[in-house]
């Protein structure tokens, strides 16, 4: 059985950083390209950063420069470090194994201006 736990998310005022994990079990980590995605309220959910089995990154333009996702297969943990936080980062942040359809239950970020 999959899982994919989050955990960091918290309250932050804007220009803050916050460091989110995803700690995965029942999958070779290692072998699938992951994601961090999120979801605002009212709005649908979106991929923010993707990093491939061999670490090569891609981020949607909204969070380019501010937010690094990075993977540890030794631990088989995904991180996403957000810096520069603005309050149209708050979400419920998710972590996703997309070419499985597998996603956690998310954690909430809050970016107050």
């Amino acid at each position: 059985q999959v899982h994919l736990v989050e955990s960091g998310g918290g309250w932050v005022q804007a220009g803050g950083s916050l460091r989110l994990s995803c700690a995965t079990s029942g999958i070779n980590f290692k072998l699938y390209r992951m994601a961090w995605g999120r979801q605002a309220p009212g709005k649908q959910r979106e991929l923010v950063a993707q990093i491939t089995s061999d670490g090569t990154t891609n981020y949607t333009d909204s969070v380019q420069g501010r937010f690094t996702i990075s993977r540890d297969n030794k631990y088989s943990r995904l991180y996403l470090q957000m810096t520069s936080l603005r309050p149209e980062d708050t979400a419920v942040y998710y972590c996703n194994v997309p070419s499985r359809g597998f996603w956690g239950r998310g954690t909430q970020v809050t970016v107050a201006s």
